[in-house]
């Protein structure tokens, strides 16, 4: 279990990013196949385009919810995404019980790595304060929720999800049937969950509560992720 305590190794990953390992857990933040290309491949591809490809309208924005702030790769990766695009504005909600001290984080280097032209925005990310909204740009509205993933609550209208915790056998209690119902249930109809997470336990448990669920090719070095869709009404 991750806990305040819990040293963070510097890894270089295979596409020359960089993750942070943690040796009690024997666990990475990211995949060693590549921290970046993997965030890219299974919440922006999988998951934001698709859920903009499904011909929805977002009238005040999408509502994205994330399972995992961690080090913050998800947020800047969307952040850049929609801005670059020029896409609808963006609410994204993340939940994160245990903050990276920003020091640590800033060792990523992901501003300069993914997006150099915006590379300070990493570190805004960071320095924005919790439990509140922050404006990060015209486009992106940040609101870090600071808890556990059981017990805060969830913001409702959600129009897409990235799960993101760390894997079932090393953060139990999470990928369980209760947590997957209480965000069934703040989704709007058609909304997205995506994870790297591939084990039939946690698909048939996302079938119980209401989900579409899909199995997907994974990112590199991965053979299958999953692909959740709230069924309309």
């Amino acid at each position: 279990m991750i806990t305040k305590e819990n040293q963070k190794v510097l890894q270089q990953t295979a596409d020359g990013s960089y993750t942070l390992f943690i040796p009690e857990m024997d666990e990475h933040y990211h995949s060693v196949n590549g921290a970046v290309q993997e965030s890219e491949y299974v919440f922006i591809q999988k998951g934001f385009d698709f859920r903009l490809c499904q011909g929805s309208c977002f009238p005040s924005g999408m509502r994205v919810l994330e399972f995992g702030f961690g080090t913050g790769l998800n947020a800047l990766i969307t952040w850049k995404h929609a801005t670059e695009k020029s896409l609808c504005s963006i609410q994204y909600y993340t939940i994160e019980k245990y903050p990276l001290d920003t020091n640590v984080a800033l060792k990523l280097q992901y501003g300069h790595q993914v997006w150099p032209e915006e590379k300070d925005g990493f570190s805004r990310l960071h320095d924005a304060s919790w439990d509140k909204d922050v404006m990060l740009s015209d486009r992106f509205l940040l609101h870090k929720i600071y808890g556990d993933f059981r017990q805060v609550v969830l913001p409702e209208h959600i129009d897409l999800v990235y799960f993101d915790a760390f894997a079932p056998d090393k953060q139990q209690g999470i990928w369980e049937e209760d947590l997957f119902q209480r965000i069934y249930s703040v989704m709007n109809p058609g909304g997205v969950l995506t994870t790297y997470c591939a084990k039939g336990t946690v698909r048939r448990i996302m079938q119980k509560v209401g989900f579409i669920v899909e199995r997907l090719p994974g990112p590199p070095g991965k053979r299958e992720m999953l692909r959740a869709v709230k069924k309309f009404e």
